[in-house]
């Protein structure tokens, strides 16, 4: 491995801990905090994002790994014409 390489991937490991420690420090959803009690549409709006989120990657594999995409309709298809009603 040259060095370029290893010193990248020792970037990215210590780049992983600092995500991985300012996620630790954050309170997650059941986290007893000041307002434990989160309401309905702050809820709502943060699944919404999410799934936004989620949609925006899902789209950019799609684009960046054709071949996957293009594997996957094969294998829908046939299930399809196996299928028995």
């Amino acid at each position: 491995m040259t060095d370029g390489a290893q010193s990248a991937e020792n970037r990215g490991a210590a780049r992983d801990r600092r995500g991985a420690r300012a996620a630790a420090d954050t309170p997650g959803p059941g986290a007893p905090d000041g307002d434990a009690s989160e309401s309905d549409a702050q809820r709502r709006r943060r699944r919404a994002q999410f799934l936004r989120e989620l949609h925006e990657a899902k789209a950019l594999r799609d684009r960046v790994q054709p071949r996957r995409v293009k594997a996957a309709r094969m294998r829908q298809a046939m299930r399809m014409r196996t299928f028995r009603w």
